[in-house]
């Protein structure tokens, strides 16, 4: 809701207690505690465009029929300091209220005052949010998954900036552990192959087989030559990842980059390991008793900690026994530190830095690892329930109804730069925000460049396009849209004029509850129903040849509009187009 409609909601709300109260105080209630009742806006606003269920509430409370606590509510209620106009009981006992035409003009001159900044709101208090999105491994190109993950995180970011919080954008880069030594050996097999030929090594069964390896060290030779094949194999490892991995991490920065997303930090795991602070919480999980060793490797007891957590949390034996939980190892015997203790250090390193709210942006095949995440934060002393983990479904996608594996451009399989290469950024998005988190998604590659309706982005765009041409359109026509009086807005009166007005008022809160369930689907959806909800009004209600007070309240009405669309696409860095 916008501050207008919020507080018209708070009003009615104190309207509706005092007329309780009122009822009381002349006996046509029984004296009691007044219990807690709600007011809502109706699915169907033709019954009313606010509700209550006070009369419902108090049935107990009074000892009374439902239907002669909303005839006392309605008796005794004031409406002169609400923004209602009317009142009416309905059914059993519902309490339905109507605005009056104040609340109207109040939204649009509130969209016009506040302009970019509306929809903006202090829910967040300014808490300090870190979302942590993408994380690709640096050992490869990143793929669809990523696409989808980094247009969800950077959204879902801008969302909780919108709602009021202080937001931190950092991607997680492992350059270091045993995915950097997969890496090295899968190079040097690749450059003993690419010198002696294919039989002079066998390539390792758990290598990286991808053709980026190939390429990284055929681009190696044609800079450096093959002398390189007389080093120990430590020497040529090192060589072949210091001169692969910064590639592969500024080729990751530069797809980030042409998708609009820019990163605070991009922080590397091996600072985490080269500051000792992985090394220190192993320390500290010893100290807590949490670690033991075997088979010469020093194991956390996972088990004991997500058990505790878990029950914590009301579940059962019977259902934590089905999740078979396991301790886990954090120090392999040959002395290097695990994935997961690394991740420990930098949660423990995301606190550290002051964040008090950890949002971590991860594929659905993370699943398991969320509860020992969180488990662990507590096992070192923070508070596991402050890390929130949006789990993120496959992506397919489709062309023609096939399912494409392929780039058509490479033949090899997609990446994010060849889908940016072929889907405009806005498509992709706007469309990788069409569908919940949760959701598993078909990417339609016909639609991303299909430039009509059919386009849920193109047709925002087109709508904002159109407001655009109207306004030029008026423009030379001499007429300059001006500020309009209460009395002149108060003359949108039509079915599709308040429609769109209610759908206006309700964005604020829509960006809150979209900051506050961490998904951003509910603004693409909202902002696609705005462009419907004004194309609707467009067609039944005209603007040029009207009365000179209706038509300039009804371009108020088309500003207002143009000015929400512009406000959510930027939000999501997509463009805002002025003609098409």
């Amino acid at each position: 809701m916008s501050v207008i409609a919020m507080n018209a909601a708070k009003d009615l709300k104190a309207a509706v207690y005092e007329a309780i109260k009122k009822a009381i105080e002349k006996g046509e209630l029984a004296n009691a505690e007044i219990p807690e009742f709600t007011i809502e806006v109706p699915a169907d606003r033709k019954n009313g465009d606010f509700a209550t269920n006070a009369a419902m509430a108090g049935a107990r409370a009074f000892r009374s029929a439902p239907r002669k606590i909303a005839e006392a509510i309605v008796n005794n209620i004031d409406l002169s300091k609400t923004y209602m106009k009317s009142i009416e009981i309905a059914g059993p006992g519902f309490i339905n209220f109507f605005l009056s035409p104040k609340y109207y003009s109040d939204v649009l001159k509130e969209i016009a005052e506040k302009g970019d900044s509306y929809g903006s709101s202090d829910f967040g208090g300014g808490e300090k949010v870190m979302v942590e999105f993408v994380s690709a491994n640096p050992t490869g190109p990143m793929h669809m998954g990523n696409a989808r993950g980094g247009a969800l995180g950077d959204c879902l970011a801008a969302v909780l900036e919108k709602a009021g919080y202080e937001v931190w954008r950092e991607f997680y880069v492992n350059d270091a552990g045993n995915q950097i030594e997969k890496f090295a050996t899968s190079l040097n097999a690749r450059f003993i192959q690419a010198v002696k030929g294919e039989d002079a090594i066998e390539f390792p069964e758990d290598g990286y087989q991808g053709e980026d390896i190939k390429d990284a060290v055929k681009l190696f030779i044609s800079e450096n030559g093959e002398s390189l094949i007389d080093a120990s194999d430590d020497e040529r490892k090192k060589a072949l990842v210091d001169f692969a991995l910064p590639r592969n991490i500024a080729k990751m920065q530069a797809d980030m980059k042409k998708y609009r997303i820019e990163y605070d930090k991009w922080f590397m795991e091996s600072e985490l390991h080269n500051s000792g602070a992985v090394k220190a919480v192993v320390d500290l999980l010893t100290e807590k008793g949490l670690t033991y060793e075997k088979d010469g490797a020093v194991w956390y007891k996972n088990k004991q900690v997500v058990t505790e957590l878990l029950k914590a949390q009301g579940k059962t034996d019977e259902e934590i026994e089905r999740l078979e939980l396991k301790d886990d190892v954090i120090i392999r015997a040959n002395g290097n530190p695990t994935y997961f203790t690394a991740d420990i250090a930098y949660h423990k390193n995301k606190f550290d830095r002051g964040y008090t709210r950890l949002i971590n942006v991860w594929g659905a095949d993370h699943h398991g690892h969320v509860a020992r995440m969180k488990g662990s934060m507590n096992a070192i002393g923070y508070d596991g329930s402050k890390l929130d983990v949006v789990l993120m479904q496959l992506v397919k996608l489709v062309r023609n109804g096939e399912v494409v594996r392929m780039s058509k451009r490479t033949g090899k399989a997609i990446q994010l730069g060849d889908l940016l290469d072929e889907v405009p950024v806005d498509s992709a998005r706007f469309l990788f925000n069409t569908r919940e988190a949760n959701s598993a998604m078909d990417f339609d590659l016909d639609l991303a460049v299909t430039q009509d309706n059919e386009n849920p982005v193109y047709y925002v765009q087109y709508a904002h396009a159109r407001i655009c041409s109207i306004v030029k359109a008026l423009a030379a026509e001499g007429v300059t849209p001006r500020e309009c009086t209460d009395e002149e807005l108060q003359l949108l009166t039509a079915p599709e004029e308040k429609e769109l007005i209610d759908h206006l008022a309700a964005y604020t809160q829509e960006v809150i509850l979209s900051a506050r369930t961490y998904d951003p689907t509910k603004l693409t959806k909202y902002v696609t129903q705005l462009a419907t909800l004004f194309h609707k009004f467009y067609n039944a209600c005209r603007v040029k040849g009207e009365e000179e007070p209706l038509m300039q309240a009804r371009l108020a009405l088309c500003i207002a509009v143009k000015e929400v669309l512009k406000n959510v696409l930027e939000m999501f860095k997509i463009t805002v187009p002025e003609k098409m």
